[in-house]
């Protein structure tokens, strides 16, 4: 047998996700080869590949015993333990293989990326550098490096590394769309050109032609070509449609799992055991005004704005889902031990954002599903609900790509209407449990009398009057890596409120439906 033709055949198959071939197939080999590392460790890339993490965590362990310094190895296995949260021992992992050979790639962007997922853009920032010394030009470096330093608010910076971007691949679409984010078109339409030209083209990808289509429906609008606007979002919405087979049902069971689950529950009465430090938890429909409100709430100098994260949702997929619904056994079984584990994991990984102060914000929309167990489970939290006029928020949703699965609901007029629907129904369920426990927020009352609105919030928090808070945009404390970048970098303003009657005419369906 030729090993060497063999092991390049999976690495084929790797390439294409096809992982359960790789997977078998290095199983063959290593009852041949039982003292090759190589085949473990690309076992292990399968096996991370299909998100078994654990199993990769395994392999990738075993092929670092018969190599303890298998770089390769180390590198993906720091990745595995990222990918399950454990971002102490990833990182000591990318640091073990960075301080072995200085110059290796892989390592110092994956230890980058891990810096940027945390937040910590400082040192993500400082890695990609010394990644590109090593990789001049290499263009995903210096798009992370783009996306890191638009996350801070550095525009300025962002804009020269998209013009050099640009400079060596003009078709490099993802740029274009992180540009179009940044340009007001009704002062410069040079970029809108370029993005057309492309397009018109027709010799691009699908992905591509998405990121256009969104970055041209955004331009359009700021020239107040409504229509035009539209046909490009519509263009890319229907795109991206077609790479998912969402059924709405499997959300519809999700909610009517939590409520039946909820139902005789009285949530008021949490865990007696639970970490100290205040989480402020901010939720609602996406585009609702959530990284608003978190830029607002972490501008205080007593809170630490942690961003938005996915830790309370791979918590409870780990410990409360079954067959995608949550299960009432599980749920009644945390609840009667003695311990409070969802707590204890949720802080090992917000121990890794090394932060002093006692409060600290969590703002991730898809939260307002979880309210009972967050309530629950962090008795001590604070819970923010954010609702927006309902056409607005449901255009604001079609008009932006989202690359979230769990947002594949986000490209079809009649998903988005329903799912909005849906989400009401299951607040409306939350505030009949919770009462006062649960502060809602108007964004609509937020823009048009922001300074007793945000008096209000910060005295729901608990917190000392800070005059900071009412010129959040002025406060680069906490980064931005959500859709909503740009607009959350700016004051209150009330331009977006009634958006929705500029495309009353192309988007009935879905407005009909609310």
């Amino acid at each position: 047998m030729n090993l060497i033709a063999e092991i390049q055949k999976l690495q084929n198959y790797l390439k294409v996700q096809d992982y359960k071939t790789v997977v078998d197939g290095c199983e063959k080999l290593i009852n041949k080869f039982p003292h090759n590392p190589f085949l473990f460790n690309l076992q292990g890339l399968a096996l991370h590949g299909s998100g078994k993490y654990l199993i990769a965590i395994d392999r990738y362990k075993k092929a670092l015993d018969l190599d303890k310094n298998f770089l390769p190895a180390i590198n993906n296995l720091a990745n595995s333990y990222k990918s399950i949260g454990n971002f102490e021992e990833a990182e000591s992992l990318y640091n073990k293989a960075i301080n072995s050979k200085p110059d290796y790639f892989q390592a110092i962007n994956n230890y980058a990326n891990l810096k940027a997922l945390v937040f910590d853009y400082v040192t993500a920032i400082e890695f990609y550098k010394k990644a590109l010394k090593i990789k001049e030009n290499d263009i995903t470096i210096l798009f992370s490096l783009a996306n890191a330093y638009h996350a801070i608010g550095e525009i300025t910076k962002t804009k020269e590394i998209i013009s050099e971007i640009l400079n060596i691949n003009s078709k490099h679409t993802s740029t274009h769309k992180l540009l179009s984010s940044i340009i007001d078109y009704s002062k410069d339409n040079s970029n809108l050109i370029e993005m057309k030209n492309l397009i018109e083209k027709n010799e691009l990808p699908k992905g591509q032609i998405i990121d256009l289509s969104f970055a041209l429906g955004k331009a359009y609008e700021d020239l107040q070509k409504y229509e035009d606007s539209f046909l490009f979002l519509k263009k890319g919405n229907l795109l991206k449609k077609k790479e998912y087979n969402y059924n709405i049902e499997e959300d519809k069971l999700l909610i009517d799992s939590i409520k039946k689950s909820f139902k005789d529950l009285n949530i008021k009465d949490g865990k007696k055991f639970f970490d100290k430090r205040r989480p402020i938890f901010i939720c609602g429909m996406p585009r609702s005004g959530t990284t608003l409100v978190e830029q607002i709430i972490a501008s205080h100098n007593d809170v630490f704005g942690a961003g938005e994260l996915i830790y309370i949702q791979r918590i409870i997929n780990k410990r409360l889902m079954s067959e995608k619904k949550i299960s009432k056994e599980k749920l009644d079984n945390e609840m009667e031990l003695s311990s409070n584990l969802l707590n204890e994991n949720y802080f090992k990984m917000i121990n890794y954002h090394k932060f002093k102060e006692n409060n600290f914000t969590d703002k991730a929309p898809h939260n307002f599903r979880w309210i009972g167990i967050l309530k629950l489970f962090f008795p001590n939290s604070k819970i923010i609900y954010c609702k927006r006029n309902a056409k607005d928020n449901c255009l604001s949703i079609y008009k932006n790509f989202f690359a979230s699965d769990d947002m594949k609901w986000a490209f079809d007029e009649k998903n988005i209407a329903n799912y909005y629907n849906m989400h009401l129904n299951l607040m409306d369920f939350w505030k009949s449990k919770l009462g006062d426990d649960l502060y809602e927020i108007n964004y609509e009352k937020l823009v048009s009398n922001k300074e007793d609105e945000i008096m209000k919030l910060i005295k729901y928090c608990d917190l000392d009057w800070d005059p900071a808070c009412l010129e959040h945009h002025k406060s680069k404390k906490t980064p931005i890596k959500t859709v909503s970048i740009s607009q959350a970098r700016k004051p209150v303003y009330k331009s977006s409120v009634n958006s929705n009657s500029n495309y009353e005419i192309y988007l009935s369906e879905m407005f009909n439906l609310l």
